[in-house]
């Protein structure tokens, strides 16, 4: 039997319940932190839409804050591991989430930790990442859990739309780079919409967008490999104007060794790293000269 808040709906958090709950705290957001908090009930409702979790998910979410994602969660999947860096909102949090949506409080486990830092979470393995990151450590804070949480399948991030750009940017456009590869290697990756500014507090100078990531199943990439793939597409954007001959050059410990290891990948060396996929960097690092001796 469904309890109250997942048939009715939980009460959510408006502008009203954030600035009470902040007050009571004696709370002032900081830019270290990348403390924006949702403030439009609205919003979150269509983030665990747009996600697609489920009553089987276990969601990992980062930087729940004061709770406005959270208590959208919690009535719709099985458990709910909020993951908040600030000792005094992670503090706050089980006694929000026990007001707001009683029913649904013991689906709710905390971990006051840097998520860039952590190896491993309590509990079942997660399913789901679902989260507004703080936007100054989005992208490493993605890449970590990707990495650290491989039973993650399905991500949904809200992010600052410049990153979020250059996530799901292919091959060849302005905005392709090193989060637009490491990206590839863990998903499919797609834009899943745009987000105002107006639905936060406060409001940030920055217009926001939905990422949306897919781990492919049986995804058969070599976790060992990684650092080797991602070594070459850091060489690669490091000196990004220059052909892969010559950006890879150190890498390789020649440019005489990169163009040999280029071409034996099936790259042309005038290639830039912008014009690659990922799996042609995948087939560069296999490539190596010492790799092969």
């Amino acid at each position: 039997m469904q309890n109250d808040e997942t048939s009715a709906g939980p009460r959510l958090l408006g502008p009203a319940d954030v600035r009470r709950l902040a007050a009571e705290l004696d709370l002032r957001p900081t830019k270290t932190l990348g403390q924006n908090f949702v403030i439009d009930p609205n919003t979150v409702r269509r983030i665990v839409r747009v996600a697609g979790v489920g009553p089987d998910d276990v969601v990992v979410e980062v930087g729940p804050g004061l709770g406005s994602l959270t208590l959208a969660l919690l009535p719709v999947v099985a458990r709910v591991v909020a993951v908040e860096i600030d000792p005094v909102l992670a503090a706050r949090l089980p006694s929000t989430v026990a007001e707001y949506a009683p029913g649904v409080a013991d689906r709710l486990e905390v971990v006051p930790a840097d998520a860039l830092r952590i190896d491993s979470l309590p509990g079942p393995a997660p399913t789901a990442l679902v989260a507004n990151l703080p936007y100054n450590v989005s992208v490493p804070v993605l890449l970590h859990l990707l990495e650290t949480l491989p039973s993650l399948s399905r991500v949904l991030v809200m992010v600052q739309k410049e990153v979020a750009d250059r996530l799901v940017a292919a091959p060849g456009s302005r905005t392709y780079g090193v989060p637009s590869v490491k990206a590839a290697w863990y998903a499919t990756v797609s834009p899943a919409g745009a987000v105002g500014r107006n639905v936060f507090w406060p409001a940030p100078n920055v217009d926001s967008g939905l990422v949306l990531l897919e781990r492919r199943p049986g995804d058969d990439r070599d976790p060992a490999g990684r650092a080797a793939v991602f070594g070459v597409v850091d060489a690669a954007f490091a000196q990004r104007r220059k052909t892969l001959r010559a950006a890879l050059s150190g890498w390789a410990g020649s440019a005489a060794a990169a163009e040999a290891a280029l071409v034996d990948a099936g790259v042309d060396p005038r290639a830039r790293g912008e014009q690659l996929t990922v799996d042609d960097f995948a087939r560069i690092a296999v490539a190596r000269p010492e790799m092969n001796s």
